[in-house]
């Protein structure tokens, strides 16, 4: 089972850093996000940022062992896939906001 979880681990990173490739160099984002992405070569710095950090947490972390000497390279890894969640999230539409409250003096 071990070795299933590992594929699909390699897998998905693969496909994210492909993603971000294809981002960066051709300007190309995958149609599941296309409606929303506005800068998509932040887009894709994001998406090599978030492989980057879970291939550096995943496989030198949890799936290699308990090897404390690995430790420092698997927590460098957390903080890369949140910067790459913001780079992506920013590379979105910005948010809506609602009409802004009135004050209506009472009170």
């Amino acid at each position: 089972m071990h070795w299933y979880l590992v594929g699909f681990a390699a897998l998905a990173v693969a496909v994210a850093a492909a993603t971000g490739i294809a981002a960066l160099t051709a300007v190309w984002v995958p149609p599941w996000a296309r409606r929303r992405v506005v800068r998509p070569q932040l887009f894709g710095w994001g998406a090599l940022a978030t492989a980057a950090g879970a291939g550096l947490f995943m496989f030198p972390g949890p799936f290699h062992g308990r090897d404390a000497d690995l430790t420092p390279t698997a927590l460098v890894g957390i903080p890369l896939f949140f910067l790459g969640a913001v780079l992506q999230a920013m590379s979105q539409h910005p948010g809506r906001r609602g009409p802004a409250p009135t004050d209506t003096g009472t009170g």
